[in-house]
């Protein structure tokens, strides 16, 4: 009773704030949580719940009229809620899709818990989340899945299936949430419309459309989420406030700011990351005790645009012969954020120091008698900015780095050098890329061509979907990568495709 007590302590501003404001109570004659429940950014003593009130998620609005409602939320140790119980009530307004987002702190580190919303009679689907270890805690491991690009129209979602079954600390999830685009050649299952969105309320649809999806629901529900994207929640191959070139800028950053709120409205990030305008910042850092720290980093939002494009284009492109590429002052992060990483880096005392970014940092070009091809839109377009960033990991000597990647939709381990591909080059980092969760992959003859072209990669298959297992020690990074064929079809089972291994103190990964 005390807990609950001061629970509702915290937020004693919430019934004057509801009154004044005029919100409702409203009874529901269908499910208001359609859209299931969340939790994510996991600190040592707190965590992000969410949910979003939708009886008829499709609809602008949801189906809800533009006024704030009531909700009430709660949290305890176990399933009955009977065990250390903390509940509060706060207001979801209609400016943000009737979306909560409840930071829950002065929680036990190293905890599962369960939570749960309710408004008017009715209750939502009961999530379990889990606090990260305390800063100086010597945890035992920390068991983390690395997944993206989940094209709704491409396949079903049994990788997150999966995924919700698994005893997992963390789910990390680094881009393409939703996909713009559409591609008839491949269509399982249709979007709610065929266009790409441009509103915000045709972004919200959007993500409605995947959240609606049972297994993603599972997911969430199963464990907490740390996430950043890529391009696929706004425009393909886009950049900073470039856009794509089928827009003129100004539409184009009014487009991302809708992209960049509906984001926001339906994934479990703080309030204080509510965008502002065409803004957001989503970069972060996270602890697991002494074991790891995590940086996500934002790929898109900083970045320089694609180099050597043709006047009145944008985006990615195939490129050789480009000397744009080499100019030092190009970037992928930004110099800012490139600054906050390498700085973050250098003076981590944790064990593992793991880099979720969107993806695949080691080189994936293509040798032709012409000269070596490389797709702009990737690390390669930015060769300046992964040795600057490999360089500063070989200088401060750290140990024991791995990049986490997706994007690419095939399965990578790979070596990372300050020279790329070149063997009298230390390798100073690892890298583990994911594939896709339902997004088709390129060619295996074009694949066959990436792999004879880049030493530093040690297994790669794009013609299988999945997402990769990782679990850490103090001695080793054991990684699964579990996939299964394309399309996935909704009763597809996974297998394992390959197993690696990261010795501490050893860079690169090892077949395990």
């Amino acid at each position: 009773m005390a807990v609950a007590l001061a629970a509702r302590r915290v937020f004693a501003a919430v019934p004057d704030a509801a009154a004044a404001a005029g919100a409702t109570r409203p009874r529901f004659t269908s499910n208001p949580f359609t859209l299931g429940v969340a939790s994510g950014q996991p600190r040592p003593h707190s965590v992000v719940l969410w949910t979003r009130l939708a009886p008829q998620p499709l609809q602008p609005g949801g189906g809800l009229d533009p006024v704030p409602v009531e909700v009430r939320w709660q949290l305890a140790e176990d399933r009955l809620f009977s065990r250390g119980l903390r509940e509060g009530t706060v207001l979801a307004q209609a400016a943000l899709a009737h979306s909560e987002r409840v930071p829950v702190g002065s929680l036990d580190s190293a905890r599962a818990y369960h939570y749960r919303f309710m408004v008017g009679d009715a209750v939502s689907a009961t999530g379990r989340t889990r606090t990260a270890p305390a800063e100086d805690a010597q945890p035992a491991r920390l068991r983390l899945a690395l997944a993206s690009c989940q094209h709704y129209e491409q396949g079903h979602y049994a990788a997150h299936r999966e995924l919700a079954g698994l005893d997992l600390d963390v789910v990390l999830f680094v881009g393409d949430y939703i996909y713009d685009s559409s591609n008839p050649r491949y269509l399982i299952r249709p979007h709610e419309v065929a266009e790409k969105p441009r509103t915000l309320d045709a972004f919200r649809a959007r993500h409605a459309t995947y959240k609606l999806d049972l297994d993603l629901q599972a997911c969430h529900a199963a464990h907490p989420w740390i996430v950043t994207w890529d391009d696929h929640e706004v425009r393909n191959d886009y950049a900073a406030a470039l856009g794509t070139g089928d827009l003129p800028a100004h539409e184009f950053v009014a487009m991302r700011a809708a992209a960049y709120q509906a984001y926001f409205e339906h994934l479990p990030l703080l309030p204080a990351q509510q965008p502002a305008g065409a803004a957001m910042r989503l970069h972060d850092r996270f602890t697991w005790g002494q074991l790891a720290e995590l940086w996500t980093v934002d790929a898109r939002q900083y970045r320089s645009g694609q180099a050597c494009n043709e006047p009145g284009t944008a985006g990615g492109h195939l490129q050789w012969h480009c000397a744009e590429l080499r100019q030092p002052q190009r970037s992928m992060l930004g110099l800012a954020q490139e600054r906050w990483l390498g700085q973050g880096l250098a003076t981590s005392t944790r064990a593992w120091k793991l880099v979720g970014q969107a993806t695949q940092m080691s080189p994936c070009g293509i040798d032709t008698p012409a000269g070596r091809v490389v797709y702009s839109d990737g690390w390669d377009g930015y060769a300046p900015a992964r040795q600057r960033l490999l360089q500063g990991i070989a200088d401060a000597g750290l140990r024991d780095v791995v990049m986490l990647g997706g994007d690419v939709h095939r399965h990578v381990a790979a070596n990372l050098r300050v020279q790329p591909n070149e063997a009298r080059s230390p390798v100073v980092a690892s890298e583990l890329v994911t594939s896709s969760i339902s997004s088709r992959g390129v060619s295996e003859a074009a694949m066959a061509l990436i792999r004879r072209s880049n030493p530093d990669i040690l297994h790669a298959r794009s013609d299988e979907r999945g997402y990769m297992l990782c679990e850490l020690d103090k001695h080793s990074l054991h990684c699964i990568a579990r996939a299964t064929a394309f399309p996935v079809t909704a009763r597809a089972s996974l297998h394992t495709q390959a197993v690696f291994a990261i010795e501490s103190g050893r860079a690169g990964p090892q077949p395990g």
